[in-house]
């Protein structure tokens, strides 16, 4: 049974998404979009996914960077797995960056930056994944409010869709907003029927400098923030379209 909520307006617009490390810039795009944004945290690890890794440029092509993990499963939630203690990754991750954006006209700024995303002590991943999201957030001054945690709802039971207007109607939410790639997985019927418009987020093309290389799209918002101001990624923030 969906949650029966008070009879309250609904003026807010809402997304619902697993942390990522360092996710791309659309990810971001999709905070800014909204009012608030609540981080999945208590559905299954995927290997081979985003959740704990992502890309970089290196020498002018995509390079995987990855954050380690104790007993990695599919089997287990995000919010039941780790981050590997300490056995020399933290410093090989940062000279592999180092490497990679030592030239980047935000390399200083970025690197201290990420430092203290790295040496976060909760080795927790879920909580690892929001301080690196929070700190993200900050960096770009970001203010969409976070829902740091979706096991909040007491909801896991209910399977896909369902569970997804369920948060949406608890949060008073009035829009529901998913990547693009969400088209086939959400139908505007289902959130129609409980007073809520679908939305699909789809970025437009951006350009921006990555020095002597042609442009990489897709990378790691590390990728943008070595090579642009705050400024003006919240210009890149605002190149979408709400489909």
């Amino acid at each position: 049974m969906l949650f029966n909520p008070a009879t309250t307006p609904r003026m807010k617009t809402i997304a619902i998404m697993q942390p990522y490390f360092l996710p791309y810039l659309g990810y971001f795009q999709l905070i800014a979009a909204v009012d608030k944004f609540v981080v999945l945290d208590d559905v299954n690890y995927i290997r081979g996914g985003w959740i704990n890794r992502n890309r970089m440029l290196m020498n002018g092509a995509p390079h995987l960077f990855t954050l380690p993990l104790r007993g990695a499963s599919q089997n287990r939630r995000i919010c039941d797995l780790a981050v590997m203690e300490d056995n020399g990754w933290r410093d090989k991750l940062l000279r592999s960056i180092s490497q990679a954006y030592g030239r980047a006209p935000y390399y200083t700024q970025v690197i201290a930056l990420l430092e203290t995303m790295l040496h976060f002590p909760n080795l927790q991943l879920d909580q690892f994944l929001l301080n690196s999201l929070q700190k993200s957030m900050q960096y770009l001054d970001l203010n969409t409010e976070l829902g740091p945690t979706s096991r909040a709802y007491g909801n896991d039971a209910l399977a896909g869709d369902q569970r997804i207007i369920d948060i949406c109607i608890r949060e008073g939410a009035s829009d529901y907003i998913n990547p693009i790639g969400g088209t086939g997985l959400y139908r505007h019927e289902d959130f129609q029927q409980h007073g809520i418009a679908l939305h699909f987020l789809k970025s437009r093309p951006s350009s921006y400098s990555q020095g002597k290389h042609p442009h990489t799209a897709g990378l790691s918002i590390l990728d943008v923030m070595m090579h642009n101001a705050p400024a003006t990624i919240g210009q890149l923030l605002i190149e979408k379209d709400l489909l």
